[in-house]
């Protein structure tokens, strides 16, 4: 998709950290940023002709300025639109998505969820948008490789395809990660596992070879410049990954896993990542599309 770049706008200092970001990856890709405002709640029955309104309308202006300038440091030459809208954020972004290549939010902004760890806007972008969505959390300024984790699933393939496209884009390598246990279901520990596991050890770590070169085949050929490491690793998946997301850049995880928890969108590891890593993570679905390099 050649869609913008969209990331939503709140004035809170994680949603400007983010509109730096996007700017960044929306200059890589070579696609307009779009900077979205959206408001609800009280705000929305403010008459129009009222003094209150128009100082809405000035607080809101701020916001958009402030975030375009944030922008313009970021990606001085790039192309940025605003946009306004009324309606609750979480489902304004949705529909944004829908014709954006990438959705870019902070980990948390302003709302009556900021004592959780994760934001609410975040978390739904994570289980329902229509592009790949990037939540901007962790450390500052993250360097390192991106850090795929792969699970061999047919759903998982576009968060690979994902993995290759950014890494190529941003000239850095990529560390191919597949955790594995014991268990007869393979890498997802969770409360529907099955209670037995194999004792043929020898022979299912020869099994998770397969499955992560084999996840790995076509978008190698495809990407032949990226500089990719396996790694598998026996032990628990979600620790795993966030214990590994300290050395890197970005980790990108598909948005459902095995495990018991595929009844929901967003699955288990999904989300244990996006509330604990150390770095930005990137949560692709597997009806998005993604952009070449």
């Amino acid at each position: 998709m050649n869609g913008p770049v969209v990331v939503g706008v709140d004035g809170s200092e994680p949603s400007l950290t983010a509109v730096g970001v996007a700017a960044r990856e929306a200059a890589v890709r070579g696609v307009a940023l779009r900077l979205v405002h959206a408001f609800g709640g009280h705000s929305v029955h403010v008459p129009p002709w009222s003094q209150a309104s128009a100082g809405v309308r000035e607080l809101v202006d701020g916001t958009l300025a402030e975030a375009e300038r944030r922008a313009r440091t970021a990606a001085p030459h790039l192309e940025i639109s605003r946009e306004t809208v009324v309606g609750e954020p979480v489902m304004v972004l949705e529909l944004e998505t829908r014709t954006a290549s990438l959705a870019v939010v902070g980990s948390r902004g302003r709302s009556r969820f900021g004592s959780l760890l994760l934001g609410s806007t975040a978390a739904h972008l994570a289980a329902h948008a229509g592009c790949p969505v990037l939540v901007v959390r962790g450390r500052p300024d993250p360097a390192g490789p991106v850090l795929l984790a792969v699970d061999g699933s047919p759903h998982a393939e576009p968060a690979v395809e994902f993995a290759f496209a950014h890494a190529a884009l941003h000239g850095t390598d990529l560390v191919a990660l597949h955790v594995w246990s014991t268990r007869t279901d393979r890498v997802y520990e969770a409360p529907g596992d099955p209670p037995f596991v194999t004792y043929d050890e020898d022979r299912l770590r020869a099994e998770e070879e397969r499955v992560l070169a084999e996840a790995l085949v076509g978008p190698r050929a495809k990407y032949p410049d990226v500089e990719v490491r396996r790694r598998l690793v026996r032990g628990r998946v979600r620790h795993t990954l966030i214990e590994a997301s300290a050395d890197a850049g970005l980790v990108v995880v598909g948005a459902r896993g095995r495990g018991g928890f595929t009844g929901l969108l967003l699955g288990s590891v999904s989300q244990a990542v996006l509330h604990h890593a150390d770095c930005p993570v990137a949560v692709v679905r597997a009806a998005v599309q993604h952009p070449a390099p």
